[in-house]
């Protein structure tokens, strides 16, 4: 419409996804900016929650390892996501700390994607590496230097062994620990990890967030019939272990495209036998519109 800006900032042409109905399976909370790019590019979202985080079970061991990090005892630390940082930052707050106030001078971060970084440069982090190309574990290893000194390695419980192993191989010293457990959504309220503020509120210009945009929470049974009855144009998964509560809860897709963000959810799926119609080039709000664009327009989406 004229005088409505796009998501990228430039005076839209179309509405990429107009009409389109998008599922998206992660909790709202999460979800808020992408929810926004799609209702700008026309879509209309479908929430289906299907993964949501604990507090790790093991308390001290990532006590112990923060502690060793707050007195400098790292050389770097790797946050590969962003539940990740709001694990860091609740532990700074236990001792008082924000956390760039907590992180030693002498200790260097890295972080796969843009949004750890954003969070970790909102807090007064300064990222010293990110990949250049692939926004995963990979791409990090592909810049990574040799012979590191002493890492940090805080992740998911189920996080692949590839990061920690490949960081290995250059020459670190890793210490691996669990910062945080993934399970079906949703948590157990006494464990569920807080978010403070949200992952995914984006700040309007007066600071604070916008109204959210709107969606539809779905059930899984609902989601189902959706799918059966070929109301859906797309499904996104955000990572291997969305994607395998996707196929044990949706598949068959039929015509619903399947659409993944970034190359470990995509080889996830293709190993499960999910045809991925497109993988997102950035894990982004602008980069995912861009791939459901795509995935839709490859071949002729359900009616």
């Amino acid at each position: 419409m004229a005088g409505q800006d796009s998501i990228e900032g430039r005076q839209p042409q179309h509405r990429p996804l107009a009409h389109a109905r998008v599922l998206i399976t992660r909790s709202p909370e999460r979800s808020l900016t992408l929810l926004a790019a799609l209702e700008q590019a026309g879509a209309e979202a479908l929430l289906l929650p299907l993964i949501d985080f604990e507090r790790a079970p093991d308390q001290h061991s990532l006590d112990v390892a923060c502690d060793a990090l707050g007195a400098g005892a790292f050389d770097w630390l790797v946050v590969s996501s962003a539940t990740t940082v709001h694990v860091l930052r609740d532990k700074a707050a236990e001792r008082g700390l924000t956390l760039g106030g907590w992180m030693p001078a002498s200790t260097r971060v890295a972080a796969i994607g843009p949004a750890s970084r954003s969070l970790l440069e909102a807090d007064g982090v300064a990222v010293a590496l990110t990949p250049e190309d692939s926004q995963s574990a990979a791409g990090l290893l592909a810049v990574w230097p040799e012979n590191a000194g002493k890492v940090l390695l805080p992740q998911a419980d189920i996080a692949a062994p590839r990061l920690a192993e490949g960081l290995a191989a250059a020459g670190a010293a890793v210490t691996v620990v669990p910062a945080y457990r993934t399970v079906d959504y949703p948590a157990d309220e006494e464990r569920r990890l807080p978010l403070n503020p949200p992952v995914d509120v984006p700040p309007g210009k007066s600071g604070r967030p916008p109204a959210p945009p709107s969606y539809k929470l779905l059930s899984p049974e609902g989601a189902r019939a959706e799918v059966a009855a070929g109301r859906l144009h797309a499904v996104v998964a955000a990572s291997p272990s969305a994607v395998r509560r996707i196929h044990g809860a949706l598949s068959p897709l039929g015509g619903c495209r399947f659409v993944a963000i970034g190359r470990s959810t995509a080889d996830e799926a293709a190993a499960l036998g999910l045809e991925v119609a497109a993988v997102a080039a950035r894990p982004t709000p602008e980069g995912l519109v861009i791939a459901i664009s795509e995935a839709l327009n490859s071949r002729k989406a359900p009616p």
